[in-house]
């Protein structure tokens, strides 16, 4: 995969001669800047992905542009966020696709391109992303690919569902409920509770906040105890997405 055009490389500043930099000693510096960022000590996270940055491993270049999106230890700055996804990006490291697209989505840091962001979102799920296929149905549900029909976009959820998504499972109990099918729906959001963390529990305790369906109670309490016992290693975990497109925020839940 070539960079995407727009956005600066880093080859001059990360030479592909990576012999003073074992994959194992990157495996440990990654770990531990994790680490730093669990326990909220985000200079010392980003001062690791950024030496670890320097060995032009894909994985930490990706962390080192989600430390200067975030802000993690230095000043947000998208543009470089999208340089460095850019770079990671190009050497096959589909999260680094996945946060790409995300800046194009927004147009941050970079021109906003919806086609761009779409071509990335599809590359990401080629690598394993899971979470693109849920972008890729929220973006044809809105319209943004013109020539793509709109009702193609339920078939991005049901694969982000089967790759293991849990915002698949919540766009899908959506679309179950506009169409009155309130069982279907609960499935869905059993199954988004299962594999989701703490901003999926969120969601849906403030989406369903205040129904009077006891089912949909009994959802929103869980989801209130397990967003209070989201584990460390969720958390961690979580560290490794692009900011999440909340536009089902938007959206009718209920008919």
């Amino acid at each position: 995969m070539k960079p995407v055009t727009g956005v600066g490389t880093l080859d001059k500043d990360f030479p592909e001669d990576k012999a003073c930099h074992s994959v194992s000693t990157v495996n440990v510096q990654l770990m531990l800047g994790q680490i730093y960022l669990n326990n909220g000590k985000f200079s010392d996270a980003f001062n690791m992905f950024e030496v670890a940055a320097r060995s032009g491993d894909p994985r930490a270049l990706n962390m080192l542009g989600r430390a200067y999106e975030r802000g993690w230890g230095v000043p947000c700055n998208a543009s470089a966020a999208a340089m460095y996804f850019s770079h990671a990006a190009s050497m096959g490291e589909g999260w680094a696709m996945f946060n790409l697209a995300d800046l194009y989505l927004a147009g941050k840091g970079v021109k906003k391109d919806t086609q761009t962001a779409y071509n990335l979102y599809v590359m990401s799920a080629q690598h394993g992303v899971s979470k693109a296929f849920n972008m890729l149905g929220l973006i044809i549900e809105d319209g943004l690919i013109p020539e793509i029909d709109r009702g193609k976009s339920i078939d991005f959820f049901r694969a982000a569902i089967n790759s293991g998504d849990c915002w698949g499972y919540l766009n899908m109990a959506r679309y179950h409920l506009l169409y009155g099918e309130r069982d279907a729906a609960l499935m869905c959001l059993e199954g988004a509770l299962d594999l989701g963390f703490e901003d999926v529990f969120q969601a849906i305790e403030k989406l369903f906040y205040g129904v009077e369906d006891a089912r949909f109670c009994k959802i929103v309490e869980r989801a209130k105890e397990q967003k209070s016992a989201s584990s460390i290693l969720v958390r961690v975990l979580r560290m490794h997405a692009g900011f999440e497109y909340y536009s089902c925020f938007n959206r009718v839940w209920f008919p």
